[in-house]
């Protein structure tokens, strides 16, 4: 984030973090089932941010509130049975939060780019970076700004 960050002006209505490829042997709510330290850093910087929702982009099952309770599976975006823009926006429907401004989408460019299929105003701090090493170095960096320093 930067100095102009609109951050710095207002506490996001929703942080969409990313699945991860790490998970659970078994079914478990979906805010436990991800174990991969890339998930675990946006979810940690999420948390730092204090969404007033947050939620997991799952490849196989779109929208995931950190409660639902899931089964470990194995699609990786992209592929057939991966999610839909168009199963995407019936459950943000469903939902009713197409309306929820600001948001913020922590993770990849594909990540970020099915975000801003609901939410094209959506803020993408990742952006700009190349490869996990910056991204994971820029997630730091946020939860360094927004987690409170004890003295």
């Amino acid at each position: 984030m930067t100095a102009n960050d609109p951050h710095d002006y207002y506490r996001p209505e929703l942080i969409v973090i990313p699945c991860g490829s790490r998970k659970l042997d078994h079914r478990a709510p979906a805010g436990d089932l991800y174990t991969g330290s890339y998930h675990r850093a946006c979810r940690t910087t999420a948390d730092a941010l204090q969404p007033d929702r947050l939620l997991i982009l799952s490849a196989r099952h779109g929208l995931l509130d950190l409660d639902d309770v899931i089964d470990p599976y194995d699609t990786p975006h992209g592929t057939n049975d991966a999610i839909t823009p168009q199963t995407l926006l019936a459950q943000a429907t469903t939902r009713n939060i197409l309306h929820l401004a600001p948001v913020i989408a922590l993770g990849s460019a594909h990540h970020t780019s099915l975000v801003r299929t609901l939410w094209p105003y959506a803020h993408a701090p990742l952006t700009g970076t190349r490869g996990m090493g910056e991204q994971m170095a820029r997630l730091a960096q946020l939860r360094k700004k927004y987690i409170p320093q004890h003295t």
